[in-house]
């Protein structure tokens, strides 16, 4: 991903359906060192697996936080099928890592908390706007392309996006 701008009103060059998966931790207790961070290592580590293996199915990525205590990573992904095949093979580094916080989860009583979300966003469901920023979410995942008159107001990338006139 660069950080170089793209100047002027951009939206994705998305094409079809998105799948966009929310992922994050809380730590609940700082002293708990022990049981937080391990699950906070983790994630680097699953991102560096698939950032190396593109036909595992994750096209980009994003590290958010939310003050000291809270961080998620933002993903959007080729597909649903291929989040969850990612999940469940054993021998990628997700399995092992779920195991371990669940062990940790247990053993540490509300030391550290962790959620996600998955959205398997229709075609025709979402739309993007860029003004001078670099590829950033979807049009990081797939790319940008110029606004164009036809598709100036969000409602436009949408009906566009849908397939309608």
């Amino acid at each position: 991903m660069t950080n170089r701008v793209q100047h002027g009103r951009r939206t994705s060059g998305t094409e079809g359906g998105v799948t966009v998966f929310l992922i994050g931790m809380r730590i609940n207790r700082f002293r708990a060192l022990r049981h937080w961070l391990p699950v906070f290592t983790a994630m680097p580590r699953m991102l560096r697996e698939l950032r190396a293996d593109a036909a595992a199915g994750l096209l980009a990525s994003r590290v958010v936080t939310s003050g000291p205590r809270e961080f998620a990573v933002i993903q959007y992904w080729e597909s649903t099928d291929k989040l969850l095949a990612y999940a469940a093979d054993s021998t990628r580094a997700h399995r092992p890592a779920w195991a371990a916080f669940n062990r940790r989860a247990r053993e540490g009583r509300g030391a550290v908390g962790s959620w996600h979300e998955t959205y398997a966003v229709p075609a025709g469901a979402h739309e993007s706007i860029y003004f001078d920023m670099p590829l950033y979410g979807l049009a990081a995942a797939h790319g940008s392309a110029p606004v164009t008159p036809q598709r100036d107001r969000a409602a436009q990338r949408l009906s566009s996006a849908s397939g309608e006139a």
